[in-house]
């Protein structure tokens, strides 16, 4: 019988072993709340969905860019990995000559590996470097306004903010968190990297035991875990900055704010107090008028701003209120509103954002460096934030803001892609088929027949995880594993650093991009990046070969003192923030001085636009993330098909609703707006506010009309609602998190989901 071999995931170590045609997995038992996503992995090994052989589109093959536009709709033909690499090295040296680098756009979004070597984004940066450099992509779609408003007001976003309050610090002093947008444990289940012990559900449950009060504030009851008995305010999606508005008018009318903190600790609070209390509009931001935006009783908020002000109170920032239309301003309030109750840099208290949205968040730093693939630098001055992508295809040349700049599109005629799916991440699906179109040239590696691959020209079978050996480990995660190859590669598969390399051989790069190490003497020499500073440190330091025999590694990490946030508030003179008064910036002179009239100088409340809220749609979508998978990875694996009904996606409908439509749980429903439409599976539930549905992200996408722009997607993917827009001119970032829709039963023939079988070669 074969051994249990260790490995990683982004939602978890495990080890397993594969016999008789079956992988077996078992969680790592050092993990107190494994999670449910670990059930997606066994069908990794043998899933129909997965792409055994290099293929290349038809059209493609025969008509080059002519036939660009069949992009989603032509059909593949099998090729020999000789012949797919001979095809993108001429189209990359072809590219390169006539165009130059600023022509090729490096897409990768970082999710597909927990290894440190194989791992996507990192390959193919490296790779496109050393032939020149690409036009890369800044920031995420799950941050993109708070990783940049947050340098402006706090310094550096992985500095200040993440590293200042721990799951130890809230089991042992936090009194009360107002948690904005909820707390949701299903998104703590994974991390980039990985994650050997997943601790929040009890670190919150020891909280909760000492006396701890928890006030989830999201429109669905379950964004906070239902047995920690945590209050629930439902409020009217994308209106949470109105709420904080009143909190904050409450705590300066009843004189419960800490103005010697403001004082000492922050700059610019005499201006955002003008427009708080209506000075300057003539409108106070109080209680009742916050009430009449959020749809949460005026008493309840000025109820919640006494309690805030009594208790050793953390205030929390999810992930998804910034990823919607003025994403940055909840970010930026939130931190107001920490600093008028004066508790930054106290124990267990302050402001913490994302806080729960990734599992190692709220665990202590490591003491040492991780093994990390250099990616060389890319000469290449042009990018673009990254939910941008459909508008840079589709407007090259065009004019954009970005954080203080005024930049242009450039001019893309190849995407190379590696590592992730945009038709997954990305908004306005039919809008982002259209921007596929435009290349000349799309090379993607993928595992699976994604839309992402069935919109390529040149599609190249990367192996997965299971298939490769790599080395896991992540911040703030004190276990380092061997991940030992689990499976042999499914079909022709070949890992992303052997198709690079095999790439870099006929352009005369392979030297220097290998350094003439096989994948294996890569793993020995990253490795000792680590092992030299555990060494240094005193601390156990095997070499390489020990470590592997041994699976796995524990690293040391530095003690909880509070992080930056307590050191700044000790003594701000000495441990300033890197902002530029040194202090939190409540009113940015940077900003304002950008003059955007959709973000000015201090946190304010913008109504959503006309065109996300569109008036003549009464339902609001809540499009987050799903609890069965991590984004679209593994949707064919057998937890994620297992909470699917009639294979569509489940959208949940508040029982109200759903009579006033006739709906019925269980019922295929359609939902549509201006700009598409998708099938999914009614679930009628309480927990949900009324005037709210909520359909997950991460369902592959397929159009059921693959010619028409305004397609069906008849899997339930809801990004073909999604509006493909920047939060603002400040950070450009994704805003699909909220939509409004309709939605009617579904009474035609319905159409049969073939995403997740086997790609059909004429």
């Amino acid at each position: 019988m074969n051994a249990f071999k260790p490995h990683s995931s982004h939602w978890g170590a495990f080890s397993g072993r594969y016999e008789d045609g079956k992988l077996e997995i078992l969680p790592h038992p050092g993990d107190p709340d494994p999670s449910p996503l670990l059930g997606n992995i066994p069908a990794v090994a043998h899933s129909p969905a997965r792409i055994r052989r290099p293929a290349i589109r038809r059209g493609w093959l025969e008509g080059k860019s002519k036939l660009a536009g069949q992009r989603g709709i032509d059909d593949y033909v099998e090729v020999s990995w000789s012949e797919a690499l001979d095809h993108v090295a001429k189209e990359l040296a072809r590219i390169h000559g006539d165009f130059g680098p600023t022509a090729i756009f490096g897409g990768s979004y970082g999710w597909s590996s927990a290894g440190r070597f194989h791992h996507a984004q990192s390959q193919v940066h490296r790779f496109l470097n050393v032939l020149g450099g690409y036009v890369r992509s800044v920031n995420t779609y799950s941050s993109g306004a708070a990783s940049v408003i947050i340098p402006h007001i706090l310094g550096p976003y992985d500095t200040f903010d993440r590293k200042s309050v721990t799951w130890d610090a809230i089991e042992r002093s936090t009194g009360l968190i107002l948690a904005f947008g909820g707390m949701a444990i299903k998104n703590a289940d994974v991390h980039g990297g990985g994650i050997s012990k997943h601790v929040v559900r009890q670190k919150l449950a020891g909280a909760k035991a000492r006396g701890a009060r928890f006030i989830s504030i999201s429109p669905l009851k379950d964004d906070f875990s239902g047995d920690l008995a945590a209050e629930w305010l439902p409020i009217t999606p994308g209106t949470d900055v109105a709420l904080m508005l009143g909190i904050a008018n409450v705590l300066v009318s009843e004189t419960l704010h800490d103005r010697a903190f403001l004082e000492s600790y922050t700059v610019g609070y005499d201006r955002f107090e003008t427009y708080l209390l209506g000075r300057d509009d003539g409108q106070p931001k109080n209680a009742e008028w916050a009430a009449a935006i959020c749809g949460i009783d005026a008493d309840v908020i000025r109820n919640l701003a006494r309690s805030a002000a009594r208790a050793r109170t953390l205030i929390t920032v999810s992930h998804s209120l910034q990823r919607a239309d003025y994403g940055e301003q909840p970010v930026w309030m939130g931190i107001v509103l920490a600093a008028m109750l004066g508790q930054i840099g106290l124990d267990g208290s302050g402001y913490s954002y994302s806080l729960g949205a990734l599992g190692n968040i709220g665990k202590s730093q490591l003491a040492v460096p991780l093994p990390t693939l250099g990616q060389f630098k890319n000469p290449v001055a042009d990018y673009i934030p990254v939910a941008r992508v459909a508008d840079m295809l589709l407007n090259p040349g065009d004019a954009f803001d970005y954080n203080g700049h005024s930049l242009k599109y450039p001019d893309i005629r190849l995407v190379y892609w590696a590592g992730g799916n945009p038709f997954h991440h990305h908004q306005d699906l039919n809008r982002l088929r259209a921007a596929f179109r435009r290349p000349e040239t799309i090379i993607v590696h993928e595992t699976a027949w994604t839309s992402t691959a069935r919109h390529a020209d040149i599609v190249l079978p990367a192996t997965t995880t299971l298939e490769r050996d790599d080395i896991g480990a992540a911040d703030r995660d004190d276990l380092m594993i061997a991940m030992k190859r689990l499976i042999e590669p499914v079909g022709e598969a070949r890992d992303d650093y052997d198709i690079f390399s095999g790439i870099a051989q006929r352009l005369g790069k392979f030297d220097a991009f290998t350094e003439n190490r096989t994948s294996r003497e890569w793993l020995a020499f990253l490795f000792e990046t680590t092992r030299t500073a555990l060494a240094a440190g005193g601390h156990d330091a095997p070499d390489f070969e020990t470590f592997w025999e041994r699976g796995e590694l524990r690293l040391p990490v530095k003690s909880d003192k509070g992080g930056p946030a307590h050191a700044f508030r000790q003594d701000p003179s000495t441990s300033p923030l890197q902002t530029p008064s040194g202090k939190i910036e409540i009113f940015s002179q940077a900003i304002a001085d950008f003059g955007y009239d959709d973000c000015r100088g201090h946190p304010k409340w913008y109504p959503a636009r006309a065109e996300t809220i569109e008036a003549s749609l009464p339902l609001h979508l809540v499009c987050n993330q799903p609890h069965q998978r991590l984004h679209s990875q593994l949707d064919y694996g057998d937890f994620s098909r297992s909470t699917k009904i009639r294979d569509r996606e489940p959208v949940r409908i508040n029982p109200a609703d759903a009579r006033l439509r006739g709906i019925s749980d269980g019922d295929i429903v359609r939902l549509f707006n201006s700009r598409g439409s998708c099938l999914a599976a009614a679930v009628l539930s309480e927990d949900i506010k009324e005037g709210v549905m909520q359909l997950a992200t991460g369902a592959w996408f397929e159009p059921q009309d693959r010619a028409d722009d305004t397609a069906m997607c008849i899997h339930g993917n809801p990004n073909i609602l999604t509006r493909d827009i920047g939060t603002s001119k400040l950070a450009q970032g994704c805003t699909g998190q909220i939509t409004t829709v309709e939605v009617e039963r579904f009474t035609g023939e319905l159409p049969p989901v073939r995403i997740l079988e086997a790609m059909v070669f004429e």
